[in-house]
């Protein structure tokens, strides 16, 4: 897919000062509201045509409990949460349909990767194309940082009857009808780790890509090969460590180990900064422990897996209920110190 090129179209004129980066406005309205353009650049993700580095965090906030239902009711707190931990992104698995929630989010001054998933029965998904609809309704909101569509569907053909191309297909057509809809804002999708070439030829139309990397404390060596087979942005949709070692390893005792989560997340962040001219950045997976992932909802279990997810730090076994950087009380773990360290000092004059 060629550049984001943002023209001038009905209700959408753009404010150009001398020294001053580019915006948008959605209205003649000169009380309307700006909203920030999204773009891309090169390998650069671009805000208001300045390089943006994602400093993100995955966020699916499920309480204790028999739901297994996303509920917002401790945005506020959460918020405050990630704006001391210095998290410009937040990525969401699922549309955000109360805009209040998304006016929050940009109150704190974060921005947030809307996912589309394929079969939705219906609701916001691709196979029906009411996605489409909820693009339409918040793409002038300025908490909208890119759309994203699926998570890590590779490594689920059985899901498009048993054959992948069926959903690059879907995926690269769904990516087209938003860059015809929306001009503000790129298309990315969370693929699990490197796109080969079959995804990457039948994808032109997405934008930034996103990889779901799970390479025990080195999601970076991905960034070379990204460098050898195309031009495109690229993040680490996820990546990180759990609290729980199955096994003691590496002087790292078995059981709960914050320690463990912390100094993976401390080797697995740098070295992602580090690579800033291939990587625009990370959604560090995830906000808080999701008690709903395996087993009893009312009590924190062991187990639950995920497909090739055996590159877990250190022990190479994903405990699936302790991957957050807070607890389910919004407790700080260890690693919360760590991210908030590196987030808040990596290239302090990027937004």
């Amino acid at each position: 897919m060629k550049k984001i090129v943002v023209i001038a179209i009905s209700f959408i004129a753009f404010l150009s000062c001398k020294n001053e980066p580019k915006k948008a406005i959605t209205s003649v309205n000169p009380e309307a509201q700006v909203i920030d353009v999204v773009s891309v650049s090169g390998r650069q993700l671009m805000v208001n045509d300045e390089s943006y580095l994602i400093k993100g965090i995955c966020y699916h906030p499920v309480p204790k409990g028999a739901s297994t239902k996303r509920d917002f009711g401790t945005l506020i707190q959460d918020l405050k949460l990630m704006v001391e931990a210095g998290i410009n992104t937040i990525r969401v698995y699922a549309p955000i349909e109360e805009e209040h929630v998304l006016d929050e989010i940009n109150k704190a001054g974060l921005k947030v990767i809307i996912g589309f998933g394929y079969n939705q029965g219906g609701k916001n998904d691709i196979v029906s194309g009411s996605f489409i609809d909820y693009v339409n309704k918040y793409k002038s909101h300025n908490a909208i940082l890119m759309w994203e569509l699926g998570n890590e569907y590779n490594y689920h053909p059985e899901w498009f009857d048993g054959d992948i191309k069926n959903w690059y297909t879907a995926m690269n057509n769904a990516a087209a009808l938003i860059h015809e809809n929306d001009l503000l804002h790129p298309v990315t999708t969370a693929h699990g780790d490197l796109p080969k070439e079959l995804a990457r030829s039948m994808s032109p139309n997405i934008d930034v890509w996103g990889m779901n990397v799970y390479r025990s404390v080195r999601p970076e060596t991905i960034f070379k090969e990204w460098k050898e087979v195309s031009d495109k942005p690229m993040y680490l949709s996820e990546t990180g460590a759990d609290s729980y070692m199955q096994i003691a390893k590496d002087g790292y005792v078995q059981g709960v180990n914050e320690l463990a989560q912390a100094d993976a997340t401390d080797i697995i962040l740098k070295a992602t900064f580090k690579g800033q001219d291939i990587c625009s950045g990370v959604t560090l997976f995830q906000f808080t422990d999701g008690w709903w992932k395996a087993g009893n909802n009312n009590v924190q279990d062991t187990g639950g897996t995920a497909p090739n997810s055996t590159g877990v730090p250190f022990d190479g076994s994903p405990n699936e209920e302790f991957w957050g950087i807070v607890d389910i009380d919004r407790n700080k773990k260890k690693v919360y110190d760590v991210v908030k360290d590196i987030y808040t000092n990596v290239n302090k004059t990027t937004n």
